[in-house]
């Protein structure tokens, strides 16, 4: 039997999950644990790098991810989940890696910029977030991943991993193997104000929110900016709520929406209020999962520290050979 391929990614525990979480790599994640021999984890040292003053909502933001990891379809008999902070060994093989690591490659790192300008209210200017892609490198070359599950906007990540790997093979001997990008579909999906979908904009719909929060905030979404009212032809096409139709409901119902909104044969209201339903229908399995979790804190516990032993025997493995490499 071929032994399968191994891949790895994370998620910073900063809040509840929602649905630009889901459709940006939850579903695909899902999906790959078939195929490959997967390694997520949560990555609370990465949470650090901009939220380190409030650190105490971490713990309990990372039961609440397993939680919903676990209703979104991960399984612990197919992947291995643990926790970032409980594999010590990450943090050795990071401060070794920023041994060698020049600082212009921090520096030209894309998302370094964007999130300085997004997060201006708060202060960044700390080796921990410029150092962050070396502790994200540590992340994946630790495990000797073959590739990172990624959208076209996070290959960068990738490359530079791959470079610091090419650069440590270079002096030490060939240890690590370079990590490909595994490029993944990600559709289309915003915030109820046609945003990008976060927590900090307050604009997202979670895993956890209940039928009426559903119902109240597809209300509150935004629709084609165009048409002011009922009986002025839409554009499904550059509307957010037709994106939600495509994902959740049946081809009839998104045939029938498309062509009644262009000839204003429906309104924007009634046009939301059938997505939102079939919205909270396709969730609802999810909810029950999450009842079924939270009600039994004792298994999520077993199941994080089974993932976390497994992948610490992988670690330590890895730092054993990183050890000898550099003899010392």
């Amino acid at each position: 039997m071929t032994e399968k391929k191994r891949i790895l990614s994370g998620m910073r525990p900063t809040g509840p999950l929602h649905l630009g979480n889901l459709h940006g790599a939850l579903a695909n994640w899902v999906e790959m644990q078939d195929q490959y021999d997967c390694f997520f984890f949560i990555a609370d040292w990465h949470a650090m790098t901009s939220d380190y003053e409030d650190t105490g909502p971490i713990s309990g933001y990372i039961r609440d991810m397993i939680i919903d990891w676990l209703s979104a379809g991960l399984s612990p008999d197919k992947s291995t989940l643990f926790v970032q902070s409980h594999i010590k060994e990450h943090t050795e093989l990071f401060l070794i890696l920023s041994m060698i690591t020049p600082v212009p490659w921090l520096e030209r790192n894309p998302t370094f910029k964007e999130q300085i300008v997004q997060l201006s209210n708060k202060d960044l200017s700390t080796f921990g977030f410029l150092g962050y892609p070396v502790l994200q490198a540590a992340d994946i070359i630790m495990y000797k991943a073959y590739g990172v599950p990624v959208g076209v906007d996070q290959v960068p990540h990738v490359e530079i991993t791959r470079e610091i790997a090419r650069r440590f093979n270079y002096f030490y001997g060939e240890v690590f193997p370079e990590p490909k990008s595994i490029l993944t579909k990600t559709p289309k999906i915003l915030g109820i104000d046609r945003r990008k979908m976060s927590k900090s904009y307050d604009n997202a719909i979670y895993f956890s929110n209940s039928p009426d929060d559903i119902s109240t905030k597809v209300a509150k979404m935004l629709t084609d900016p165009q048409r002011a009212r009922k009986s002025d032809p839409g554009n499904p096409d550059i509307c957010n709520v037709f994106e939600f139709h495509k994902l959740y409901s049946d081809s009839k119902t998104i045939d029938r929406i498309n062509k009644e909104c262009r000839i204003a044969e429906i309104g924007c209201v009634e046009c939301k209020q059938i997505m939102a339903q079939y919205l909270i229908k396709a969730l609802e399995p999810m909810r029950e999962k999450r009842e079924y979790y939270e009600a039994r804190p004792q298994l999520i516990d077993d199941i994080i520290a089974e993932g976390c032993d497994k992948a610490r025997r992988v670690a330590r493995q890895t730092m054993a050979e990183v050890r000898v490499a550099i003899k010392i």
